[in-house]
C-alpha cells in the first residue's frame, strides 16, 4: 500500500465499510459517474476523502428519498473539484432534516417488517410511493422503514397503483416547493441571525429543531384546510 495519510488509501472494501456500502454497490455508483475515478499506482488502486464525502452523501440524498437519477442530477451540479469539506457541507445541511437512513433490506424481511405477504404488484405500490427502491441486486430493497407503515395502510384501503403515482407526485411537488421557500427563508432570516449571535457552533441543533418545528406547523396548516373544505362543503348542501 501506498505510503501517507491512510485516508487517501483505502481499497474499495475499506471504502465500503467506512461508508456502510456493499462492494458491489460501490462500484455500481462508481460505474454510474456518483464518484471519480481511484487513484492508480501500478496494479492498486485507492480512494480518498472525496470519494468518501462524495458517497456518504448519496446515502444522505437517500435518506432524503432521492432518486438514482434525482441523485446524480444533484452531484453533477458540484464541481469536480470540491474539496471533501465542500462536498461535505452538503450533507451537513442535509442530514439533520432527516434523522433516520433507509434500511437495505431484503424481500424476505421486508416482508417481516410489513407484517404480511407482499406480492408483486405490492412491491410496485410501494415504489411509487417512494417508500422503497430497488438496488443492484434482485430482491433486495433500500426502505424508508419510517414511511413503510404509510405504505402498508394504502396498499391494505386498496389504493390504485395510477392513484399512488398521482399522489407522490402531489407530495414531491407540493413538498419540494415547502422545502425550497422554508430553506430560503431560514438562510435568509434565521441563518444571519445566528452568524451575528455567534452561535455557528450550535447551528447543526438549530437546523435539527427548525426541521420538526416547521413539520408540525405544515400538518397543523393541512388538517385546518381539510376542516375549512368540509366545513365548506357542508355548507354547500
Amino acid at each position: 500500500m501506498a505510503d501517507g495519510d491512510p485516508s487517501e488509501n483505502l481499497s474499495v472494501e475499506q471504502l465500503a465499510s467506512r461508508v456502510g456500502m456493499t462492494v458491489r454497490t460501490v462500484r455500481f455508483y462508481a460505474g454510474r459517474g456518483l464518484i471519480p475515478s481511484p487513484r492508480r499506482e501500478g496494479r492498486h488502486v485507492f480512494y480518498g476523502p472525496d470519494h468518501l464525502a462524495r458517497l456518504e452523501l448519496v446515502r444522505e440524498l437517500q435518506a432524503h428519498g432521492f432518486t438514482l437519477a434525482a441523485i446524480e442530477g444533484y452531484l453533477e451540479k458540484i464541481p469536480a473539484d470540491a474539496s471533501p469539506a465542500q462536498v461535505a457541507l452538503h450533507r451537513t445541511l442535509l442530514a439533520p432534516w432527516n434523522p433516520e437512513l433507509p434500511e437495505t433490506l431484503t424481500r424476505e424481511q421486508l416482508v417481516k417488517r410489513a407484517g404480511h405477504e407482499l406480492s408483486d404488484d405490492d412491491l410496485e405500490l410501494f415504489a411509487a410511493l417512494g417508500v422503497i427502491e430497488p438496488t443492484p441486486v434482485e430482491d433486495v430493497f433500500s426502505v424508508a422503514t419510517a414511511h413503510l407503515g404509510v405504505g402498508v395502510g394504502l396498499l391494505e384501503i386498496g389504493m390504485p397503483l395510477e392513484a399512488a403515482h398521482e399522489a407522490r407526485r402531489i407530495f414531491a411537488d407540493h413538498g419540494t416547493q415547502v422545502a425550497e421557500e422554508l430553506t430560503g427563508l431560514f438562510k435568509r432570516a434565521v441563518w444571519p441571525h445566528i452568524k451575528q449571535s455567534g452561535q455557528t457552533a450550535e447551528a447543526t441543533a438549530v437546523i435539527e429543531r427548525f426541521k420538526p418545528l416547521t413539520i408540525a406547523a405544515l400538518v397543523t396548516a393541512y388538517e385546518q384546510a381539510v376542516d375549512e373544505m368540509k366545513r365548506e362543503a357542508v355548507r354547500r348542501r
